[in-house]
């Protein structure tokens, strides 16, 4: 909504926004209007979208040496942040969440370039990165982030690396709130009944990455709309235009989604490889207190 209708950023792709607005036409009241154009609308076709509802029009924001534009949603812990980067060097961002951010994605608008994530389950320093359109590993690049990890009221940035020069970019960030999100890691076990991730919460949507394995690991997406029954293993990729994967095997992600959280059932597969760290996201079905009484 900060960047409004007819934009369209390809989660699995490097390139700018594109224009085209057959695809989305509105954001409504109680939800969105498609147009007729096949991605979004082909006959036939079965989709899913997933929604996290920002704080309506954006306002300035100048925490950051920046000025950023900024709608925030504090109850909910998210935030859309639009900013123009600076010709060079490092500067801050003001994310509006008034919590330091458990992750934060950023994409730029007006120019071809990685997806660049920030996650806090397993990133210390700034130099740390993922990217969600790659299957790579856990990368290093000096100030990726700037000259320090997200705080409270900022997250950083470095022209040439992170951004090109004078360029716009959005970026979408997330505080944990207790009962709604949970942002963490776990570590692979290799065995088919894999670890129990709790989250305090019966999650309704979770996605896994593995940070370690070299070899290259997709994004895996489950949630409880497209299979309410466990096991979950209708899975997608965030860095794949893949139609829905199912069933078991090295190349599936199969969980159970469980009342306090999620528990993984692949065997060797990429989400749960022996020793090695994979992050997640988690979102709760019935948000706040009530999420685990079932």
């Amino acid at each position: 909504s900060v960047r409004g209708i007819g934009y369209t950023l390809f989660s699995d792709d490097q390139s700018a926004d594109n224009t085209n607005t057959a695809r989305l036409q509105s954001f409504d009241n109680d939800g969105f209007t498609v147009g007729n154009h096949t991605a979004v609308n082909n006959s036939g076709d079965t989709f899913v979208a997933w929604c996290w509802k920002a704080g309506g029009p954006a306002v300035s924001n100048t925490d950051g040496s920046i000025t950023s534009q900024v709608s925030v949603n504090q109850t909910a812990g998210f935030s859309i942040v639009s900013f123009t980067s600076t010709s060079s060097g490092n500067f801050t961002i003001g994310h509006g969440l008034g919590k330091t951010p458990k992750l934060i994605i950023t994409k730029e608008r007006g120019a071809s370039n990685n997806w660049h994530v920030w996650h806090s389950g397993v990133m210390t320093t700034s130099s740390q990165f993922l990217m969600l359109n790659s299957t790579n590993a856990l990368g290093s690049y000096s100030n990726v982030w700037g000259t320090s990890i997200p705080t409270s009221l900022v997250f950083g940035a470095n022209v040439g690396s992170l951004v090109n020069a004078s360029t716009a970019s959005i970026a979408y960030c997330w505080a944990e709130i207790e009962g709604y999100s949970k942002f963490g890691s776990y570590q692979g076990t290799g065995q088919a009944d894999g670890p129990f991730v709790y989250c305090g919460f019966k999650p309704a949507w979770v996605m896994v990455k593995n940070v370690d394995d070299t070899g290259g690991r997709n994004w895996g997406i489950q949630d409880s709309s497209r299979q309410p029954i466990n096991p979950c293993d209708k899975h997608l990729k965030a860095d794949s235009n893949e139609v829905e994967n199912s069933g078991l095997g090295d190349n599936t992600f199969q969980i159970d989604l469980l009342s306090n959280g999620f528990k993984v059932r692949n065997n060797t597969g990429i989400w749960n490889n022996s020793g090695e760290n994979i992050i997640f996201m988690a979102f709760a079905e019935s948000p706040f207190q009530t999420a685990n009484a079932k």
